[in-house]
């Protein structure tokens, strides 16, 4: 008997401190979670007032057509930006985040992916290098396209992936917010007239890169992970795991930087000005939520391994935060457009209050459908059918690009854009409910 009292109180010992360390752990996430959201919010916070800083000073400064220059060089450059993140700002932060205790497998991880990224890094040179000196069109401001292409380099070696995965956001927030800094300075300096453009992509590029070298120096220092040349299955894996990510946001560029890239193609730099323009302001208004999303992915994704019904649970408290909050945001633009417009972009952008209005609705829709997509079909292992959905919409962008672009321009662009994003967040909902994943 006294053996038998000792065993359970030894056995009730050990409940007891599971239960203990188990506590422990979920106020320790709860805890990394909230600073993570934090730090996140910091930066887009300045993501939002340095813009509102700039831009209105930019757009009045080089007016409609440099800037409508400036902006389809970016799109174009933009695709090279998909190519070589490959898709790992997802599947490689997936990775970090269930291994992020292994530091061997992290450090094999890290090496992996960045070895894939310098080399699409040379193959996107080769591309862009080929195609501004075989075509005319690009030719004549060949200078743009390399000066804007030094954000590639930056995007390549600012591993954001690395930081999400083991949720140290904060210093993502502090070196992006020293690239933005460094470049809304700059910009006063140099830029005084429209033929100062060109300062324009090159100081945003200086931006990306030293922000890149910094966080290397973080890696490698604060957290001792080392890099060296990976096995081949080690990349094959990596290539595999970001595969359907990767041609999902080739989808999603299809009806993102596409437009701006099909309008530039179809009409003038000054149409692009009029159209980036309120482009700029939408995405600036978006970015308010990132945070959010950028924080609980790697929480949904370590969540969903252990439990899927809790990490369902916390997905609908997000529709409600994401869904109220970005729908009061839109209201917002859609009811003030013409005094947003006239007060950041100034007299010269009338033609931009109309873009403005019709995309006014992107905040609400776009967070339905972050939440739809990113969080929850990637995270219960629905990736091929996100994948589909994306390049259907993508395919049916460009048609309605083709079309609307040559008769309504601008208008005509953003009216596609609308259509698009609606049918992806209708689709998306549609899948999840057939699938049994009731969110709402």
């Amino acid at each position: 008997m006294g053996n038998l009292l000792k065993q359970i109180e030894r056995t009730c010992g050990v409940y007891l401190l599971k239960s203990k360390i188990n506590l422990l752990t979920q106020s320790e996430r709860r805890r990394r979670l909230f600073s993570n959201f934090l730090s996140l919010s910091f930066l887009q916070v300045a993501n939002y007032i340095f813009p509102l800083i700039t831009l209105p000073y930019l757009v009045r400064v080089l007016g409609p057509g440099k800037f409508g220059l400036i902006a389809f060089a970016q799109a174009f450059i933009g695709y090279f930006q998909i190519l070589t993140d490959y898709g790992f700002n997802l599947s490689a932060t997936r990775e970090i985040s269930i291994h992020r205790e292994n530091k061997e497998k992290v450090s094999e991880i890290f090496s992996s992916v960045i070895v894939i990224k310098f080399f699409l890094l040379l193959i996107s040179l080769l591309i862009m290098s080929i195609v501004v000196f075989l075509f005319e069109k690009f030719r004549q401001n060949w200078q743009i396209f390399f000066l804007t292409f030094g954000m590639i380099l930056g995007n390549v070696l600012f591993p954001v992936w690395f930081f999400q995965g083991i949720e140290k956001m904060k210093y993502i927030t502090f070196l992006n917010i020293l690239t933005k800094l460094i470049f809304t300075v700059a910009i006063f300096l140099f830029v005084r007239q429209a033929s100062d453009y060109l300062y324009v992509p090159l100081l945003n590029s200086i931006g990306f890169v030293v922000a890149g070298v910094l966080s290397l120096q973080i890696v490698f220092r604060g957290f001792g992970v080392k890099l060296y040349f990976p096995k081949l299955e080690s990349l094959k894996h990596q290539l595999r795991e970001g595969w359907y990510i990767f041609i999902s946001t080739v989808a999603i560029s299809l009806y993102t930087i596409s437009n701006t890239f099909i309008l530039g193609l179809f009409t003038n730099n000054t149409i692009v000005g009029y159209y980036s323009a309120a482009e700029k302001i939408i995405r600036a208004v978006q970015s308010l939520l990132g945070p959010i999303s950028q924080t609980v992915y790697p929480y949904i994704s370590k969540g969903a391994v252990e439990s899927k019904e809790k990490a369902l649970n916390f997905i609908r408290k997000l529709v409600y935060i994401i869904g109220s909050g970005s729908l009061f945001l839109s209201l917002l633009i859609f009811i003030f457009a013409t005094q947003i417009v006239n007060i950041i972009l100034g007299s010269q952008y009338q033609q931009s209050i109309v873009v403005l209005r019709i995309l006014a609705f992107l905040p609400f829709i776009i967070g339905l459908s972050n939440i739809f997509g990113i969080q929850t079909m990637l995270n219960f292992n629905f990736e091929k059918a996100f994948s589909n959905i994306l390049i259907f919409a993508g395919i049916i962008n460009i048609t309605l690009a083709f079309i609307f672009v040559p008769l309504f321009k601008h208008i005509g662009i953003s009216i596609s854009v609308l259509i698009t994003e609606i049918f992806i967040t209708v689709v998306m909902f549609i899948y999840l409910k057939l699938k049994g994943v009731k969110i709402i």
